[in-house]
């Protein structure tokens, strides 16, 4: 019979709130990825696992100059050992320290397949090989000596730095790109030279402000180089405030070709942009005809960069060429600054330029202190066993005597000739062969050296002044490495003001230029037909909607539309959508608001003069292009409160004298023009009086050719200046009876 299974005893349940659990769990998981992922410590500007992979080279001792290693032996290293979060991610890390396209100082040499600009990834790790570059060497020096605190590793079997020694100002020299939790860190490369030379600044003055290092540290320097068109004034802001951004453009010449043909060469294009999709995206824009100036390009680089844009025609400006390409494309790029960093290790700050360069600066003080420490208790130790020597030498044959004899010569030793225990050891762990090397006058020659060693230690211990000439010592020697002149210190990133081009030419470089038809239904619904269409007649629209007015334009053209709030709106043709189906309410591309209404819309031409005027029968003169508006609220040029509204508007034709004004109540007015002011805003002055009615329409005219109108057929009807004398007057008169006009009171002007 088999055996009874007993169940287990329940185990005790807790009860947590939810949201307690929550909190703790995922401040943890945030702490973690701040600490241990994304954000670069601000003394050697590494993550973990940067640091992890330089100190495992370290130990394969991958030094400058020594042969490489399989990629997949140190990837396998530095898993086992510190950084247990799968191969993939330390091959990554270790590619983009090798790639001299994404870190303006190489950490890691690399052989084989480490990709390339156009986005390629590397080949894998086993078929690659590295090893350290000698700024990885400048990081990693003096690790041996006691430079840095060692803390256990993942699993406590070895020990691994919590920061490196830093001799080498990585933060700022490579940059640092990561995204935390509820934080990012955004740092471009600089030139280290400029760096050092700021640093040298701060050790003779320590208070110096972000803003007067700019006087070394003019802004970043790419390892792909461009041009840094952003202002002095808004560097010196992001590096004082540890925010901003740079407006980066590619490098670019123009190449002359036969019979004054030219085409446009880009040498050098922003940092982190992929060739291969820069490419691409520039080729869609060709086929969606949104760059209307360029024929053609083709990639022709090899090593180095070289881009190939051909103009449609040879009498376009080059400047304007690529102006329309760094609006559309990331030949130019903004790149962006958030100094976040960890201080100490432990705290996340963003800082400015000056305190990223006194957390380095301190640093160095703190490892120099560090390795003066440990140099001085080696040579301390040394001068012990020393003395002891001596002692052995002078009395060698004793020494014998009682190492033979004795059964415990130490202790024997230590009595006979006042050793130390550490003396008494060293003389009896000599080798028989160091017998002969034994001789006073070396020991004394070690002995003095040794002291006037331990001196120059003692006096930089004890002195501040003496530790900081130390440190800058050292930041002269990296600058001296990778000075201006040497080929991997050399800046690489320009400066450059932005040229100023013509933003009307420019929006127009943007468009193909095609003859359009716009059509506007009663309900606001706005499209546009390819060419001029004259008949409309098989114009479908939406039900109980209809065709309001149409007119012809350009892809390139501008639309102004006035409402009835006494706004202008502009719109830019090429954002309109096109023929297919009923289009789009106008209200999708302007801010207008619900109860407004369109009262006139035409193409921008500018130059002209418009009369404007309200339902309550005022109005003025205005300049068209003090009604063009740049943002979807519009510009306010006629003041109009509820209920009176924008009612006409009409454009001043060349020698018009005459105002025409028609009232709901069919009465006319016709005064001289000069009567009515010219004003940029405002609510204008009375152009006819009304007891019950309102304004209907205005028109101006020349008083010799008389007054036109079109009726509700389009027929054109005139009255001369004889005729029209029952109605002249002047401004703000009531006018008569308008016998012979329209009854819709309209003068069926269209603006063109």
């Amino acid at each position: 019979m088999g055996k009874r299974l007993i169940p287990p005893e329940p185990a005790e349940i807790h009860e947590v709130q939810l949201r307690d659990a929550l909190e703790e769990r995922y401040l943890a998981y945030a702490l973690s990825t701040i600490m241990h992922r994304a954000l670069p410590d601000a003394r050697d500007g590494l993550k973990p696992v940067h640091r992890r992979i330089l100190y495992g080279m370290r130990l394969l001792r991958l030094d400058p100059g020594t042969p490489f290693k399989k990629s997949a032996k140190i990837v396998g290293d530095v898993m086992g050992s510190f950084h247990p979060h799968g191969d993939q991610s330390i091959y990554d890390a270790l590619v983009r320290l090798a790639q001299d396209f994404s870190s303006r100082y190489p950490l890691v040499d690399g052989q084989g397949n480490f990709g390339n600009i156009d986005g390629d990834s590397a080949a894998a790790y086993r078929y690659t090989e590295a090893r350290m570059t000698d700024v990885a060497r400048l990081l990693l020096e003096g690790i041996d000596e006691d430079a840095v605190e060692l803390r256990p590793n993942y699993d406590g079997q070895t020990k691994e730095p919590a920061v490196l020694p830093g001799g080498f100002p990585n933060l700022l020299a490579n940059g640092a790109q990561g995204i935390a939790v509820g934080m990012a860190t955004s740092i471009p490369p600089h030139n280290v030279a400029e760096l050092c030379d700021a640093a040298l600044h701060l050790i003779d003055k320590p208070d110096a402000k972000s803003k007067s290092l700019m006087r070394w540290v003019k802004g970043p320097d790419f390892p792909t180089g461009g041009i840094i068109v952003d202002s002095k004034e808004s560097i010196a802001e992001a590096y004082t405030t540890g925010r901003g951004s740079f407006r980066t453009r590619a490098k670019w010449h123009v190449e002359e070709g036969a019979r004054g043909a030219w085409n446009v060469v880009v040498t050098e294009i922003p940092w982190l942009v992929q060739k291969s999709r820069l490419i691409e995206k520039i080729a869609e824009l060709l086929n969606d005809k949104k760059l209307p100036l360029i024929g053609d390009i083709r990639d022709e680089s090899a090593e180095d960069i070289r881009v190939v844009i051909e103009p449609k025609t040879r009498n376009v400006d080059a400047g304007l060429v690529m102006e329309s390409l760094f609006k559309l494309t990331e030949l130019e790029s903004k790149i962006p600054l958030n100094l976040n960093v960890l201080v100490k290790g432990r705290i996340p700050k963003v800082l400015g330029l000056a305190e990223c360069l006194r957390e380095w600066l301190d640093h160095l003080r703190d490892v120099l202190l560090r390795r003066s420490n440990f140099r001085k208790n080696q040579i301390e130790h040394r001068l012990e066993v020393l003395g002891g020597y001596l002692i052995a030498y002078l009395n060698i044959d004793e020494v014998i005597r009682i190492i033979r004899t004795e059964d415990e010569p130490k202790p024997a030793l230590m009595k006979a000739f006042s050793l130390t225990e550490l003396q008494a050891e060293s003389i009896l762990n000599m080798r028989l062969r160091s017998l002969r090397k034994l001789e006073e006058f070396e020991i004394k020659k070690e002995d003095k050296e040794l002291r006037a060693e331990l001196k120059g230690i003692n006096a930089i211990l004890k002195s501040e002044a003496e530790q900081w000439a130390k440190v800058g010592e050292q930041v002269r020697k990296v600058r001296d490495i990778f000075g201006p002149k040497t080929p991997l210190g050399k800046r690489r990133t320009v400066f450059a003001d932005a040229p100023e081009h013509d933003l009307a030419a420019l929006e127009e470089s943007l468009v193909e230029r095609e003859p359009v038809t716009v059509v506007i239904s009663e309900k606001g619904w706005v499209r546009t037909l390819k060419g001029q269409v004259a008949d409309l007649s098989n114009l479908t629209f939406k039900t109980d909607d209809k065709l309001d007015k149409a007119f012809f334009a350009e892809t390139t053209s501008k639309l102004m539309l006035l409402a009835t709030n006494g706004r202008f709106y502009s719109l830019d043709v090429a954002k309109l959508p096109g023929g297919r189906g009923h289009g789009e309410p106008i209200r999708l591309f302007i801010d207008m608001e619900g109860d407004a209404a369109i009262v006139s819309m035409f193409v921008h031409k500018g130059g002209r003069k418009f009369l404007i005027a309200s339902h309550d029968g005022q109005g003025f003169l205005v300049n068209e292009d003090d009604c063009v508006g740049t943002t979807r609220k519009g510009k306010q040029v006629l003041n109009v409160e509820m209920p009176n509204e924008a009612r006409a508007l009409t454009v001043i034709g060349e020698g018009s004298d005459q105002v025409a004004v028609i009232g709901t109540n069919h009465k006319m007015v016709i005064f001289p023009l000069d009567q009515v002011p010219e004003m940029a805003r405002g609510r204008g002055v009375r152009l006819q009086k009304y007891t019950s009615a309102g304004l209907s329409d205005v028109a101006t005219f020349v008083a010799k050719e008389g007054l036109t109108w079109k009726d509700s057929s389009d027929r054109e009807h005139r009255l001369t200046w004889k005729e029209l004398a029952d109605w002249r007057g002047n401004r703000a008169d009531a006018g008569r009876l308008a016998t012979g006009l329209p009854k819709s009171n309209k003068f069926g002007r269209v603006i063109e």
